[in-house]
């Protein structure tokens, strides 16, 4: 793991989640801007994904393989899994979905790099 850029992802998130409640206090329905910033957080996602699996080919070791993978796999579907969910129906309670759901990136992100760091579980 490389820890900055799990941090400026998890910023990045953050930004997305603040902007979403925002419009939840403006009574607003997700619009395309929010999904594309929901989308542009899962393509850095993405970029994590791949930074990770190639630190593990050269040799880099998680404490706890299983639980990194697990955590690395949640994090790449937690959004579009939660995207179709809060789509089905769009509401403003859609909208706090979204920025409930951006919210969880930054705790996924910050126990992927605990595991990293020799965590077990």
């Amino acid at each position: 793991m490389i820890t900055g850029y799990a941090i400026a992802v998890s910023a990045c998130a953050a930004g997305v989640a603040i902007w979403a409640f925002v419009l939840v206090v403006l009574h607003r329905e997700p619009e395309k801007p929010l999904l594309m910033g929901v989308g542009a957080l899962e393509a850095l996602l993405a970029v994590q994904v791949v930074i990770s699996v190639v630190m593990l080919i050269g040799g880099g070791e998680p404490g706890s393989l299983l639980t990194f993978l697990a955590y690395l796999v949640g994090s790449l579907l937690v959004l579009p899994l939660g995207t179709v969910w809060a789509l089905a129906e769009r509401t403003r309670s859609s909208t706090a979905i979204l920025g409930v759901l951006c919210l969880t990136v930054p705790v996924l992100l910050l126990r992927m790099v605990e595991v990293w760091g020799g965590a077990s579980a």
